[in-house]
C-alpha cells in the first residue's frame, strides 16, 4: 500500500473529527442542546469506527495510520493563505468546523475508494449527514444563541402606541434586549413599511427584532424572529419560509398548550397572561403557571418569557416565581419615559439573575 494514502487518510480523519468536535461542544455548552450534541457525537464515533476498517491487518487497531504520520515533515503544517476565515464568535467556529469536516470526508471517500468501496461509501454518507446537521445547528442553534442573551422583552402594539419608531428608540436607550412589533389592524403595505423601519432601528441599537404573527412581513423586513399564537401558521410551515435563521416563539396559556408547543421545538415560549392586561383579552394564568412551566422546561433547551400585565409594580412577583425573561407592553407603550421604565425593569431582572 502506498504510504501516502495512509497519510492522507490519517490527516483527514483527524481534520474531520476535530471539526465535528467543535460543533458538538457548541451544542453542548453554548446551546445546552442534548439532541444536536448527540447527533454530532454519533457521526464522530461513526467516523472513528469506519476508519478502523481501512487497516488490513487489524481493524481494531489502525497502526498503519499512526505509523504513516509524519507531522515534522508535513509541508502543510502552519501554512496560511490570504483571506482565511476569521473567527469572531462561536458561530464562526462551528461554520469553519463543518467546512473542515465535509472537505475532509470528501477526501476520505476518494482515498478510501482505492482500498475499499463500501468504506468509501460510508464516508460519503457521513458527508451528507454533516450537511444536514450543519443546517439544523445553524437554523436552530444560531438563533437560539442570539435569543439566549434576552432578559427584557418589549411588545410594541400599534393599537396602543401611536409612535412606534420613537418608542423603539427609547426602549433601546433604556437597555431593552428584544422588541416585538404587533400590528393587528394595519394593512399589509403599511405594516411592512413600519416593520422595515422598526427592524432597522433594532439593528442599529443591537436589539433583537420580532414580528408578531406575520412570517411574510418578518422575512421581508429582515427581522430576527417571529412570534406565533396558538391559532397561527404551524411552526413547521414557518421553518420552510426562512431565508436565514429565525427566532421562533409560541404563546402558551396552560401546561397542556406548553407540552404541545415543546413538541414543535420553538426557541422560546411565552408564559401568560400572568396578570390582567389591557393589551388584549386573554386567560389569566397567574404566577403559579410560570413556576410550573419553568420546572417542566428545565431539560427542554427552550427558553421561557413571562408575559401579561407585568410592570414595575408586578415584576417582582414574576421574578420570585423563577422567571428570568420578562415581556412588557402597556407599561412601555404608554409611558411618558419608556427609556426610564426599561432601565428600572432591566435592573430588577438582573438583580434576580445574579442571585
Amino acid at each position: 500500500m502506498n504510504p501516502a494514502i495512509y497519510r492522507i487518510i490519517d490527516a483527514n480523519f483527524n481534520r474531520a473529527r476535530e471539526g465535528l468536535r467543535i460543533a458538538e461542544e457548541f451544542c453542548r455548552f453554548a446551546l445546552n442542546n442534548e439532541s444536536l450534541s448527540s447527533r454530532c457525537k454519533k457521526i464522530r464515533h461513526q467516523l472513528s469506527n469506519t476508519v478502523k476498517k481501512l487497516d488490513p491487518h487489524d481493524p481494531h487497531n489502525p497502526e498503519h495510520l499512526i505509523a504513516a504520520r509524519d507531522t515534522e515533515n508535513d509541508i502543510g503544517c502552519g501554512m496560511e493563505v490570504a483571506g482565511q476565515m476569521k473567527r469572531a464568535n462561536l458561530e464562526d467556529c462551528v461554520t469553519a468546523g463543518f467546512a473542515r469536516s465535509t472537505e475532509a470526508l470528501r477526501v476520505l471517500a476518494e482515498a478510501a475508494a482505492t482500498i475499499d468501496t463500501a468504506t468509501a461509501n460510508s464516508f460519503e454518507q457521513m458527508r451528507y449527514d454533516c450537511y444536514v446537521l450543519e443546517k439544523d445547528i445553524a437554523m436552530f442553534g444560531f438563533a437560539a444563541l442570539k435569543f439566549a442573551k434576552v432578559r427584557l422583552y418589549g411588545v410594541i402594539s400599534t393599537q396602543i402606541c401611536p409612535d412606534v419608531p420613537a418608542v423603539t428608540k427609547a426602549c433601546a436607550k433604556g437597555g431593552i434586549d428584544c422588541l416585538q412589533l404587533r400590528a393587528k389592524e394595519m394593512n399589509d403595505a403599511d405594516f411592512f413599511s413600519l416593520a422595515k423601519k422598526f427592524v432597522d432601528l433594532c439593528k442599529q441599537n443591537n436589539v433583537v427584532s420580532i414580528i408578531n404573527d406575520r412570517v411574510d412581513i418578518a422575512v421581508a423586513a429582515g427581522a430576527d424572529g417571529i412570534h406565533l399564537g396558538q391559532n397561527d401558521l404551524p411552526l413547521d410551515e414557518i421553518n420552510k419560509c426562512q431565508i436565514k435563521p429565525l427566532i421562533t416563539g409560541l404563546s402558551t396559556h396552560s401546561i397542556a398548550e406548553l407540552k404541545k408547543a415543546v413538541e414543535k421545538r420553538p426557541h422560546y415560549v411565552g408564559l401568560g397572561s400572568v396578570f390582567p392586561t389591557n393589551t388584549k383579552e386573554v386567560k389569566i394564568c397567574g404566577v403559579e403557571y410560570v413556576s410550573e412551566a419553568l420546572e417542566f422546561l428545565k431539560d427542554k433547551s427552550i427558553e421561557a418569557v413571562a408575559i401579561g400585565g407585568i410592570n414595575l409594580e408586578t415584576i417582582d412577583k414574576v421574578l420570585q416565581a423563577g422567571a428570568r425573561r420578562v415581556a412588557v407592553s402597556s407599561c412601555i407603550c404608554k409611558a411618558e419615559n419608556p427609556a426610564d421604565v426599561c432601565k428600572k425593569l432591566k435592573q430588577k431582572i438582573l438583580q434576580y439573575c445574579s442571585q
